[in-house]
């Protein structure tokens, strides 16, 4: 049995702005193929020989869970099994200190091609949970038959140790402690964003921690996973974040990819003023079709109006700036709304929720708009966090460009004019500052990212037209940097492979990743 060790078991994460958190974006430093120096010749790279040869020791997955809700699910799914991957913090220095990955594993129904390596997005979504849902969803596919499905959380998320770990239960439920400064209302000092630096580095196993926690080390721990699960090659599947994580991979690893499917794109040539506008875009017209459908169903909060619906919104909105309202155990700032309205757009699905919440907040409550941002963030009913906000600034600190205060307030103005449902209508430009200024170390994505692949296989981008916050030219730009296959599918909503409740995305992803047949240009599926 697992026994977790934290530094500060009470800190978790916080979630107040986590739908806004999840998207930061990529960093601007010049990047090629293979920077890492590794070998991509099949041989164990210097020095790693160790580490590629450890056996995993499965057991049950009872003391992996970080919430009820975590525990609930891996209590479903048959055959699930758990175990500790050793990585070395630096893979420069494998003689070091070293971490320990939380993986799971759900055996394949039949005859076993190898393992699918999974990863749902974040950066700081939990793959052990990841896993387990994406199993449950496809139990009835040929994927599940043919391959093993296993979950990692990376380096400082979930339960891997040590996890990035910032504040306590009882700080993120009062949601006034935001990890991100880009995008909304949060004024900083340099005395506030040190502090943030210094604590998360005091809960998290040291400043070391956070300088290793990047995508191009999480992508070089995934090669000795590959390589521990007995795969010559690597079969994954990567949702929004992870199709980030996906691309690294395959630039550092071209020749030990076997399939690869990318779903919810990341475009690797955008940087962080770009993406990031995109993003908020994407929400603005997520809001206005979720408006359209309200007045079309009639009794609309909104108005029966779409064209003035965010004209309503703010009207209903803007008196949060001065004056929250009650929401569950809290009250709900004006940014606790909207948050609570992005996470909901994530699905066409929560789009009466996020309807009822503004119906709502007419009659003086916030409750479905706060409940809706902690759903978001996976809090569970008895209150506990896992520490996806915190490990998604960590991470993305660690990967993306810093921003000046004059940068960011351009941000910030561009942001709100992307997206006018999250205009607070006050001047949003004064203490903005990068909240990871102070981190210890440069960022090391690199941008572009996965350009001129030499020697990948056929891979697979799967892109949703209506995506909220990764919009389809996403998709289209990540499948031409890596000269792969694009299924496009027509519809609402954000990432679809691992739901499997589309037929038409399933038949597709299981003839690539199962025969290698991609799907051939311009194949369209419908949401």
């Amino acid at each position: 049995m697992l026994t977790r060790t934290r530094n500060r078991p009470s800190r978790r994460a916080r979630a107040g702005l986590a739908a806004t958190a999840l998207l930061l974006p990529l960093a601007a430093c010049s990047s090629q193929a293979g920077q890492d120096g590794e070998a991509d010749d099949g041989a164990r790279p210097p020095g790693l020989e160790e580490f590629h040869a450890q056996e995993l020791a499965w057991e049950s997955c009872a003391g992996y869970a970080n919430t009820a809700d975590e525990s609930t699910v891996y209590e479903l799914v048959e055959g699930l099994e758990c175990a500790l991957l050793r990585v070395p913090l630096d893979h420069e220095d494998p003689g070091g200190e070293t971490l320990r990955l939380a993986v799971n594993r759900v055996p394949a129904r039949g005859e076993a091609i190898g393992s699918l390596v999974t990863n749902p997005g974040g950066p700081g979504g939990s793959g052990l949970f990841g896993a387990a849902t994406t199993s449950l969803a496809l139990a009835e596919t040929p994927v599940t038959e043919r391959f093993d499905v296993v979950g990692f959380d990376p380096r400082g998320v979930g339960s891997s140790q040590p996890a990035v770990d910032c504040y306590s239960d009882a700080e993120a439920d009062t949601g006034d402690v935001p990890l991100s400064s880009q995008g909304n209302t949060v004024q900083w000092t340099e005395e506030d964003t040190r502090d943030l630096m210094e604590r998360c580095a005091e809960g998290s196993g040291g400043i070391e921690v956070l300088t290793r926690v990047g995508s191009r080390e999480v992508a070089r721990d995934m090669d000795i996973l590959r390589a521990v699960l007995g795969d010559e090659k690597l079969n994954f599947l990567g949702q929004s974040y992870g199709t980030r994580l996906g691309a690294v991979y395959a630039e550092q690893f071209p020749r030990h990819v076997r399939a690869m499917v990318l779903d919810g794109a990341i475009d690797p040539v955008q940087g962080t003023f770009e993406r990031r506008i995109g993003a908020y875009a994407g929400f603005q017209a997520a809001f206005e079709r979720m408006a359209a459908d309200c007045a079309e169903r009639g009794g609309c909060p909104l108005g029966d109006v779409p064209g003035r619906a965010t004209e309503v919104f703010q009207e209903i909105v803007r008196p949060l700036f001065d004056a929250p309202v009650p929401a569950l155990d809290q009250r709900l700032t004006f940014d606790g709304a909207v948050g609570g309205v992005i996470a909901g757009l994530y699905s066409e699905e929560s789009w009466p929720l996020i309807t009822d919440g503004i119906a709502e907040l007419r009659e003086g409550r916030g409750d479905i708009l706060l409940q809706l941002s902690r759903d978001f963030a996976g809090r569970d009913d008895q209150g506990a966090w896992p520490n996806l906000s915190e490990a998604n600034y960590a991470v993305n600190c660690a990967d993306e460009e810093r921003l000046t205060p004059e940068q960011g307030a351009a941000l910030r103005t561009a942001a709100l004019e992307s997206a006018p449902f999250t205009d607070p209508g006050v001047d949003v430009t004064d203490g903005v500052r990068d909240s990871c200024e102070h981190w210890p170390v440069e960022p090391g994505l690199g941008f572009p990212y996965a350009q001129d692949i030499e020697g990948l296989p056929e891979t697979l981008v799967v892109s949703i037209t209506g995506d909220p916050t990764t919009p389809h030219q996403g998709g289209v730009n990540l499948a031409e940097s890596l000269g792969g296959s694009l299924l496009t599918v027509e519809g609402e909503g954000h990432t679809v492979v691992g739901s499997g409740a589309n037929a038409c995305v399933n038949e597709a992803v299981a003839a690539y990743l199962v025969d290698l047949t991609a799907p051939g240009e311009g194949a369209t599926c419908t949401r």
